[in-house]
């Protein structure tokens, strides 16, 4: 085997820097830079509780808003404790139960301002009905 010493013209893949001007390193300038760093920033975990009182309060269909209540108050205590992610699924089942306590609510009284409004127009038609009897009675009886 040969032993061949490589120069710089016989490497293919050499960059030749021959035309390019060396850049001053300056050592000494450089000061170390300090980052402090507080603590880790979670996001914010909601629990709920405000919505919850109104809805155990004005809107608890079928005891929804105090469930709701309750898993508000063990999300609140799973934040103090520390425990984000107990906190954030006790708070996730909080904002269910509020949601599905108000749409059930909304839709009683909705349901209950349509039946009522349907009974008044019927006790109105009834009413006109005896009404226009009446009077043809009336007029009947007079001929």
């Amino acid at each position: 085997m040969e032993n061949f010493q490589y120069t710089r013209d016989n490497v293919p893949l050499q960059i030749q820097t021959d035309n390019y001007e060396r850049l001053r390193e300056d050592r000494g300038v450089c000061s170390p830079a300090v980052v402090n760093m507080g603590p880790p920033v979670y996001p914010q975990v909601r629990d709920h509780i405000v919505w919850s009182i109104f809805n155990t309060i004005y809107m608890n269909f079928c005891c929804l808003g105090f469930a709701a209540l309750l898993f508000s108050i063990k999300s609140r205590d799973r934040k103090v404790v520390g425990d984000l992610e107990g906190a954030r699924h006790y708070g996730s089942t909080a904002r269910c139960l509020n949601v599905t306590a108000l749409v059930l609510t909304i839709l009683t009284f909705l349901i209950m301002i349509i039946l009522l409004a349907v009974g008044v127009l019927q006790i109105y038609n009834i009413a006109r009905q005896e009404a226009q009897d009446q009077h043809n009675l009336f007029q009947g009886n007079g001929k």
